[in-house]
């Protein structure tokens, strides 16, 4: 049974959708199904996913030029594989731009932290419970999220100085 097929099993209700091209695995799930399919997919035995091999973000503000309506804004997505089976599986969750804020994965694997920052610092998208969200890439001053589609490209910064 494939890991998709694996967690399609034991979280029905908490799928959106899944897809599968050319072995590559996705499921959309609801935000507050993330923390338990991700504890899944890693203490699983016949899963075993031990790497966290990225996390990012995607916003969907002009998507297909705007004739395409997703249902939220944003999706955090996370790519994770299996060390021992040399499997991989995406996993995403729509973010609503009201709240954007999911459950933080650093408990289960130590690399999300920075990855978590980082979307956190780009995007401006929270992560409940992460033990130290501040910005990794630009600078505590920084006013916004560079990433978002919405960003003004010639915004002026505030200027910073040599801290003596």
């Amino acid at each position: 049974m494939t890991p998709l097929a694996r967690v399609q099993e034991r979280f029905s209700t908490q799928i959106i959708e899944t897809h599968s091209f050319r072995g590559d695995e996705t499921a959309v799930i609801r935000p507050e199904a993330l923390r338990p399919v991700a504890q899944f997919l890693k203490e699983a035995p016949e899963l075993d996913f031990n790497f966290l091999m990225d996390l990012s973000a995607v916003d969907y503000l002009f998507f297909a030029g705007g004739r395409i309506q997703k249902p939220a804004r944003f999706e955090v997505v996370y790519h994770f594989f299996s060390l021992k089976f040399n499997h991989r599986l995406r996993l995403k969750v729509p973010v609503d731009e009201k709240a954007p804020e999911v459950d933080s994965l650093c408990a289960l694997w130590a690399s999300a932290n920075w990855y978590e920052r980082e979307v956190w610092d780009m995007f401006g998208i929270k992560f409940k419970g992460h033990p130290n969200l501040k910005r990794i890439l630009m600078y505590e001053e920084f006013q916004g999220h560079a990433l978002r589609k919405d960003y003004p490209f010639n915004k002026r910064q505030p200027l910073i100085g040599p801290q003596y």
